[in-house]
């Protein structure tokens, strides 16, 4: 394993283990911070450091091993100019080596055709000798006869002396000839062990330049997947500390204040006929906040909230408006939809963008209601908000019910009741308050009755719903009345 990925591993278990250790002693202290407001991820921004000094380093390795491959490739090519400088030098030198032994050659053929010449002259010496002793013997010669037989031997001295001289700058030139082949054959076997020597050291060049490229792939390789596994863990990061946001429970302080600053105010208006024809006018204004299901934005409310009351017989209402304002931003209600889970539960359906423009926060139902016991109670009409436990009811799973035995009030008169909001303590809504005990949940809301909005809703038969909807009520289980 190559030695920096181990080192990288190494340092990302050590920030692992000290960054959980940190979320640990945040999680266990967190109670006892109620102001603090941000996560704390310096332990994934450690790692991403240490990551990505390790990123680095491999760059700084992967550049190095580059340079050294750049320069054994100028070295290769060095080698490779060198060898055939000295091939074109050892091509010169066997030229002239052929030259020599052409030259060579053909000296040894003049000094045995002059050898063959002093042979003969040397065989017509002995015949005149011969002859001249036969005639200075015989007497038979003339004196003219000898004189040109004389002058005939001296000239053939002569000629063998020349023949003598010329043989032995001959046999000199042959010398030197053979002198000078020795010579380019020591220059040649020299060469010979050069070029076999440039050309190990090119093939050992060749093998290096091939370990060097394949260290670089691996190198290339390696840092692909330590930028994967660094993007990788970067995600993982970004996952964990999201995870940390999410679940870092918050003081109920901080989640009353957010509520403050989110709420939405909504006036409604309802009119129906009095005694002797006379108009009946009765307004309220309620405190409320967004909230999705996922699909669709809802303004939260409890049908107390309404001028609209469960009852049987119910009221006929000849008109029904309600407008929600945020700051100079206002809208009116299309209609008000009653919760199938339980019709105490009233909700106005609101465009997203519309939604937007209020400027606020739009609340979330959480995943896991159960994950924490501990929940923050807002009064939302009365001002007041506290800290209390719930309690999971099996023969009721869509409520949790409220164990008033455990509250703890931080503001106003803590009392809670109907209509009330209940946040988890990491923010997210977990429902309203139907009765003073239980706590309907919110997760996808499905409408059971539908009153439209408008200054003449007299054909919606009103009564007939609000007496549908609370016999509905009353069929459930005392405790949830």
């Amino acid at each position: 394993m190559n030695r920096s990925i181990l080192i990288v591993i190494c340092d990302f278990l050590l920030v692992s283990l000290v960054a959980f250790s940190n979320m640990n002693m945040e999680l266990d202290q967190a109670p006892a911070q109620p102001k603090s407001t941000a996560p704390k991820a310096t332990a994934g921004q450690d790692m991403m450091g240490s990551l990505k000094m390790a990123l680095e380093d491999e760059k700084q390795n992967r550049e190095k091993l580059t340079t050294d491959l750049q320069s054994t490739k100028q070295n290769l090519q060095a080698q490779q100019e060198a060898l055939a400088a000295r091939e074109a030098k050892i091509k010169e030198y066997q030229e002239n080596l052929r030259k020599t032994e052409e030259q060579a050659k053909q000296i040894e053929q003049q000094r045995t055709t002059l050898s063959q010449q002093f042979a003969t002259a040397q065989t017509s010496l002995q015949e005149v000798q011969q002859k001249l002793q036969s005639a200075s013997t015989e007497n038979l010669i003339s004196k003219e006869r000898l004189e040109s037989l004389q002058n005939d031997l001296k000239r053939r001295e002569e000629e063998s002396k020349t023949l003598q001289a010329r043989l032995g700058e001959v046999e000199k030139s042959h010398q030197a000839a053979v002198a000078e082949k020795q010579q380019l054959t020591a220059q040649l076997q020299v060469s010979e062990a050069e070029k076999r020597l440039t050309r190990d050291q090119v093939q050992q060049l060749r093998g290096e330049v091939q370990s060097v490229q394949q260290e670089k792939a691996k190198l290339q390789e390696t840092t692909v997947k330590l930028a994967d596994n660094v993007g990788t863990l970067a995600a993982k990061s970004t996952e964990l500390t999201k995870e940390i946001r999410e679940n870092r429970p918050l003081a109920a302080n901080t989640i009353f204040n957010e509520f403050l600053t989110n709420r939405i105010s909504t006036t409604f208006k309802a009119t129906r006929s009095g005694v002797f024809g006379r108009n009946v006018d009765k307004d309220k204004v309620a405190q409320n906040i967004l909230f999705s299901d996922g699909t669709q934005v809802y303004a939260l409310f409890h049908v107390e909230e309404t001028p609209l009351m469960l009852w049987n017989p119910g009221t006929d209402w000849n008109g029904f408006t309600a407008v929600m304002a945020h700051g100079p931003v206002a809208f009116s209600a299309v209609r008000l939809s009653f919760v199938a889970q339980d019709p105490r539960v009233a909700v106005i359906p609101i465009g997203e963008p519309q939604a937007k423009q209020f400027g606020v926060r739009i609340y979330k139902a959480p995943a896991d209601p159960f994950k924490f016991q501990d929940a923050v109670i807002v009064g939302a009409n009365e001002g007041y908000y506290g800290e209390c436990k719930f309690q999971i009811d099996v023969n009721t799973p869509q409520y949790i019910k409220l164990d008033r035995s455990l509250l703890k009030g931080l503001f106003g008169k803590f009392n809670p009741s109907r209509g009330d909001i209940v946040f988890t303590k990491t923010g997210e809504v977990l429902g309203v308050m139907v009765n003073g005990e239980f706590c309907a949940l919110l997760n996808k809301v499905v409408a059971s009755r539908t009153i439209m909005c408008g200054d003449n809703i007299a054909n919606q038969q009103t009564s007939q719903v609000l007496a549908q909807l609370y016999d509905r009520v009353f069929q459930m289980p005392n405790r949830l009345q």
